[in-house]
């Protein structure tokens, strides 16, 4: 199950980041099912024990949604749609609540760069929306990939 799965969530991921970078839509019919099989992918705890996993999705989730809520807050309008929260809700069911941090970090560091680097090189105006999708799916796969050295990285270096 897990090799169709992984399977699975590869081509979900890159289908989302091509449809998110052309469109800046993630669509419900590819979030939602990834969501669901990350929970049952660890219903017998394949990758994270069931509870790391629904604790996840929900942390995954609320953790975007509550930036939103603050951004939407202070400036009058969105500054991301509601699938970047199911897509990081897929997430941490796949990879459990610990992974989250790793993957937020990852993916804010990346699009930051990249965003900035397309202000300053290409003169792109600084509230040119720019999707946030692909930056999650890739640091959700190298999560996938490497999760064991980046758990161990990101412990290594959070503690004083």
């Amino acid at each position: 199950l897990l090799g169709i799965g992984s399977l699975v969530f590869l081509y979900l991921l890159i289908a989302m980041s091509m449809i998110d970078y052309d469109t800046q839509f993630l669509l419900d019919n590819m979030t939602l099912p990834l969501l669901w099989l990350g929970l049952l992918i660890n219903l017998n705890g394949t990758l994270v024990p069931l509870h790391d996993a629904v604790i996840g999705a929900v942390v995954g989730y609320m953790s975007l949604w509550t930036v939103n809520f603050l951004y939407k807050l202070v400036r009058g309008h969105d500054g991301m749609m509601g699938g970047d929260f199911k897509l990081l809700a897929a997430l941490g069911a796949w990879m459990g609540w610990a992974m989250l941090p790793a993957i937020i970090l990852l993916s804010s560091g990346v699009g930051a760069v990249i965003g900035l680097s397309m202000m300053f090189f290409k003169g792109q105006a600084s509230d040119k929306k720019i999707p946030f999708g692909p930056y999650l799916a890739g640091a959700g796969l190298l999560a996938l990939l490497y999760g064991h050295q980046i758990m161990t990285a990101f412990q290594q270096y959070s503690t004083p």
